[in-house]
């Protein structure tokens, strides 16, 4: 860890080092205890800076921590760039254990969410997108899918995706419980399909998006990742049958009921919703990370919106798992009920 006050001439020195095509020193650790002054420098490329701070963050020291990936403070947080943590050692073990797994990813992650935050949400999904496909065929997730082998999946002859319709209402319901509604091409292709709907036809005013069985949804099914060989076509399909696109353009009339497990795609994609209500069991993590990835299925724009991109960045850096009511408070969530 090194002192804020050391922090411009750390980075004026700063390059990215590689040791057979692996970033030697990814990660750096700021200590915002010991900040001495002003210390403006230039937000670099080459590691990912996570602020550390054993109490209240003063006036420097979170204009500083604005910079920063994220900051973690004992305590109680003063501001978005601030994430609590019960205990330091834990959270930057976390961390250092994810970049240290997936440099790659953590750095892509890190230049996406300064990125996205100038784009419009269309050009942030092509930006998101880019970065996956290109990380599909990169070395971590390679390691990952070799030690995490690909299963048949069952069929059991349902519809993945159940509609109802009452007066001016929609009810869209995924169904595919066995797999803790898993977040399939099938799935999403009739989730799209009920958004396609929705916004074609005026007379639904309201319609709900819920999940059947224990979990909401439990993220991409695992066993269909990486199924591209040609990853240029992967990218452009991930963009025309995007679930995230399609709801943010009805999201004024679309509710997403989350419970259970709300893994991945299954944050992801009810991020862009104009609502999103928890029930009090509703556990959110984002695992990509430790994939060799970064989110796919539209977070770096969804989540960063509604949470910022430095809650964003420890969601994904640490894969520590929010309850509802840390989801409601940073605004993830609109609403727990229950």
């Amino acid at each position: 860890m090194i002192a804020a006050r050391d922090l411009p001439e750390f980075l004026r020195s700063a390059q990215l080092e590689l040791v057979d095509g692996v970033p030697v020193a990814p990660l750096v650790f700021v200590d915002l205890d010991d900040v001495g002054g002003s210390v403006p420098f230039r937000q670099p490329t080459s590691v990912v800076l996570v602020g550390v701070a054993s109490g209240a963050l003063d006036e420097t020291a979170r204009a500083l921590a604005e910079r920063l990936a994220c900051t973690l403070v004992s305590g109680v947080a003063g501001s978005e760039y601030e994430i609590a943590v019960d205990d330091l050692a834990h959270a930057r073990a976390t961390i250092q254990a994810g970049v240290t797994r997936s440099p790659r990813a953590a750095l892509t992650l890190m230049s996406l969410l300064g990125a996205s935050s100038q784009l419009s949400v269309g050009d942030g999904l092509v930006l998101e997108s880019l970065a996956y496909s290109m990380l599909l065929s990169g070395a971590e997730f390679t390691r990952w899918r070799a030690s995490s082998a690909a299963r048949p999946i069952p069929s059991v002859g349902t519809e993945p995706v159940l509609l109802e319709r009452s007066g001016a209402a929609l009810s869209v319901t995924l169904n595919r419980p066995e797999r803790r509604n898993s977040f399939s091409r099938a799935m999403r292709d009739a989730v799209i399909e009920a958004l396609e709907l929705v916004e074609l036809d005026s007379t639904i005013a309201m319609a709900t998006l819920s999940g059947a069985g224990p979990s909401f949804c439990s993220g991409g099914d695992l066993d269909e990742f990486g199924g591209s060989v040609d990853l240029a076509s992967a990218h452009l399909i991930r963009l025309e049958r995007s679930a995230a696109a399609h709801l943010d353009r009805v999201s004024d009339r679309v509710t997403v009921l989350l419970h259970g497990a709300c893994i991945g795609a299954g944050i992801e994609i009810p991020s862009f919703a104009g609502r999103v209500v928890a029930a009090p069991d509703t556990v959110i993590k984002l695992p990509e990370l430790a994939m060799g990835l970064v989110p796919g299925a539209g977070g770096t724009v969804g989540i960063r919106r509604r949470i910022g991109r430095w809650r964003t960045a420890w969601l994904v850096l640490s894969g520590e798992p929010i309850d509802a009511a840390t989801a409601q408070q940073w605004g993830l969530v609109d609403d727990v009920t229950g």
